[in-house]
């Protein structure tokens, strides 16, 4: 997580970059119509799923990133899912792939993983303002799923990857963590279920890194609610509420929490870290630097160390 965190803070989202930039913001850029050269990417969401189905798919997807389309279509042939589909589509650029996603799209108005891979396949095309609206619409009503969150990074260039992450020094069981995925989210979720807050905690950071950001924030604020002076649930339920339109949100939970925990170096941590997501770099390294030293044996004392150690070759913009 940390070693892709800081190299999304160094390159950037490239293609809602040039989208937004080359277009003032409007998605009406100087190049409108042009199609890009090569294929568009191809998000799926898989999940957890381990079935045959999925691993099947998730192959013919590593072979698209690569280039290899045809071997990758061969794959998409054989089944008849949404995820499927959209692969397929793609997998055909450019004959007939935007048509074949737009009537997928009419199909299925509100899924934000076909209008995520419309919106890619519309700016492939060319069609920048378009490719736009699709990425709008995908993280508005997929706001709790990968796609959406992938959406909305396309949206807003200016910002990392992702979402910022919460790091607790609580983790699952060691029986939890040697289970398939599938089965480990099944038990995470019982637990928070039937357990207290630190279970609610840790199911939050599992749905979190699943791309459920909504989902995540609400096992957050119920563990904050059953553990008001635990510092780790607070700031997890600070950290919940980040949103890149308006990252007052959770800054707003997080300055007061400082004061309140002056020494927890899960507050310092997790400030660097939005820090980072907005860019101060300079700010970020001062409060990981206090996360070291308020803990320097803990965790996440030692997750700021890795941090800071990673961050050693970035230069402030």
């Amino acid at each position: 997580m940390i070693v892709a965190s800081v190299a999304v803070l160094a390159a950037g989202v490239a293609v809602g970059a040039s989208v937004l930039q080359s277009s003032g913001g409007t998605g009406k850029s100087a190049g409108a119509g042009v199609p890009r050269k090569g294929l568009p990417p191809l998000s799926l969401d898989l999940g957890v799923r381990t079935d045959p189905e999925a691993l099947a798919l998730r192959r013919a997807s590593t072979l698209y990133a690569s280039g290899s389309a045809r071997a990758a279509a061969r794959i998409f042939a054989g089944y008849r899912s949404l995820e499927a589909q959209l692969g397929a589509a793609l997998a055909a650029w450019p004959n007939g792939s935007l048509e074949v996603l737009e009537r997928l799209a009419r199909l299925h108005p509100r899924d934000p993983e076909v209008l995520l891979n419309l919106g890619l396949a519309r700016y492939w095309a060319g069609h920048d303002a378009d490719a736009l609206s699709a990425w709008r619409l995908a993280a508005a009503v997929g706001a709790d799923t990968p796609s959406g969150v992938h959406a909305d990074d396309l949206i807003h260039p200016n910002f990392p990857r992702g979402l910022p992450f919460v790091a607790s020094s609580y983790g699952p069981p060691a029986g939890v963590a040697r289970l398939p995925p599938p089965q480990q989210l099944a038990e995470l979720a019982r637990r928070a279920r039937t357990g207290g807050y630190r279970d609610k905690l840790v199911y939050g950071i599992a749905l979190q890194r699943l791309g459920h950001p909504l989902s995540a924030e609400r096992q957050f604020a119920t563990a904050a609610a059953l553990a008001p002076d635990d510092p780790e649930a607070q700031v997890a339920a600070a950290v919940g509420r980040f949103d890149k339109a308006r990252p007052s949100l959770a800054f707003s939970q997080l300055g007061p929490l400082a004061r309140r925990f002056p020494h927890a170096p899960t507050v310092r941590f997790h400030l660097g870290l939005l820090l980072l997501w907005l860019g101060q770099l300079k700010a970020a390294r001062a409060q990981l630097q206090l996360a070291v030293a308020d803990g320097p044996g803990t965790v996440l004392g030692k997750e700021a160390a890795r941090f800071l150690e990673s961050l050693s070759g970035i230069k402030p913009r």
